[in-house]
């Protein structure tokens, strides 16, 4: 892993106040029962699941609910945030919600985040940063490309990333939160998600192809009848390079009331922090500048 990219993700990552890792998950296999009702209900996998980033243009907006699970040194954290998205314009706002500190005894503020094409905008994001300033991020220069540098997966690139699934399985029909669902399980792969992906995704999921351990990321995903992406699990895996172990987050979306109104005004450049970032935890790099 490129050491400047990493050092950039790993200092923002190290601001929502999170040390990598995590388990993998398993998949599994689908019944003939099932197969036959996708067939009639749903029909091929694969390609249900590259339009579902079209049905969600198609839905206009939606509000979200985000959790990412991490684990290491035998602590398990899970960082949670809810917010709205616009999908037609890519914009975003979400409120992340950073887990107590092993004593339990610091409160963290919540951390105001701002998606937008190729950027991430953070408010409240650590120690050095004024408090009425924002700090941006260039999401295609983070080794993650912002899958999980934030906190939080961008739901329109969650769903973009979809569009690299080589291969999916229908498991069966569900219900997330009351509405019926297709519940499909596959793997995506980040470099074939990056070459299909629209333009303002592209840079940022090629960054993720060479930034990962892995470009396979294993995925289950919840469709509800017209397509749309209701709860998306996708599990990631990479190399903290600082002590060069594997890494394994597990980053899950809700999405749901679709059709809510969404207003989201970035920050002027007046706005935006242009300092150095200081450290957050002892023995962190130094932090990275946006």
């Amino acid at each position: 892993m490129d050491r400047r990219q990493h050092r950039r993700a790993g200092g923002t990552v190290a601001a929502v106040g999170v040390l990598l890792g995590l388990g993998t998950a398993t998949t599994g296999c689908m019944g003939s029962g099932a197969a036959a009702e996708d067939v009639k209900g749903g029909g091929d996998p694969v390609s249900a699941l590259h339009r579902a980033g079209e049905a969600l243009r198609g839905a206009g907006s939606s509000k979200a609910t985000t959790s990412m699970e991490m684990a290491t040194g035998g602590t398990r954290v899970t960082i949670r945030g809810r917010g709205v998205y616009d999908y037609r314009h890519r914009l975003g706002r979400l409120t992340v919600m950073l887990p107590e500190d092993p004593a339990g005894t610091a409160e963290h503020r919540p951390i105001t985040e701002l998606l937008a094409p190729g950027a991430l905008y953070m408010k409240n994001r650590g120690a050095g940063v004024p408090a009425d300033k924002w700090v941006r991020v260039e999401t295609a220069t983070l080794s993650d490309g912002n899958l999980v540098t934030g906190g939080a997966t961008d739901p329109y690139a969650a769903a973009e990333l979809l569009r690299g699934t080589r291969e999916a399985v229908f498991v069966g029909r569900t219900e997330v939160a009351g509405t019926p669902v297709r519940h499909y399980r596959g793997t995506a792969d980040l470099g074939r998600a990056a070459r299909y992906a629209s333009a303002g995704t592209r840079a940022s999921l090629a960054a993720a192809a060479k930034g990962f351990a892995t470009a396979e990321v294993p995925f289950d995903a919840y469709l509800d009848d017209q397509g749309r992406i209701r709860k998306l699990r996708q599990r990631f895996s990479f190399v903290n390079g600082r002590q060069r172990t594997g890494v394994a987050v597990a980053s899950t979306l809700l999405l749901y009331a679709f059709g809510t109104p969404v207003e989201v005004r970035l920050p002027a450049p007046a706005d935006i922090y242009a300092g150095r970032i200081a450290e957050d935890e002892p023995g962190d790099e130094a932090g990275a500048r946006p």
